[in-house]
């Protein structure tokens, strides 16, 4: 096989990695900020996605309706802010950095 169709395929190969691992990140990125009283704390995923609700005991009975609904949104609203905060940072990151390293130093070794 010619050396430049096997780096080709290497580095195709790494880049299906590195998505995945990307993805995996993603997919890891969790958000749980906590209403103005504490009282509730959303989950929400990298998408904005609510996907948990915790209630301390006794929440329903302490707020009406509309107080309990402004705790829910506020917390959601911090946590998918939060969420979206660690999903940017994750993509700040140069992904091709680490692979434009190794065939620079691929390049090197085969001079």
């Amino acid at each position: 096989m010619h050396p430049d169709v096997k780096a080709a395929l290497d580095a195709a190969r790494d880049l299906r990695h590195k998505i995945a691992d990307l993805r995996e990140q993603i997919d890891s990125i969790r958000a749980r900020r906590p209403s103005p009283s504490g009282a509730v704390v959303p989950e929400v995923d990298a998408m904005g996605r609510l996907t948990a609700l915790y209630l301390a005991p006794g929440t329903a009975a302490q707020y009406d309706n509309q107080e309990l609904a402004a705790e829910i949104m506020a917390a959601i609203r911090e946590s998918a802010a939060d969420a979206g905060r660690q999903y940017r940072h994750l993509m700040d990151v140069d992904p091709w950095a680490e692979m434009k390293a190794e065939a620079e130093a691929r390049a090197q070794v085969e001079q």
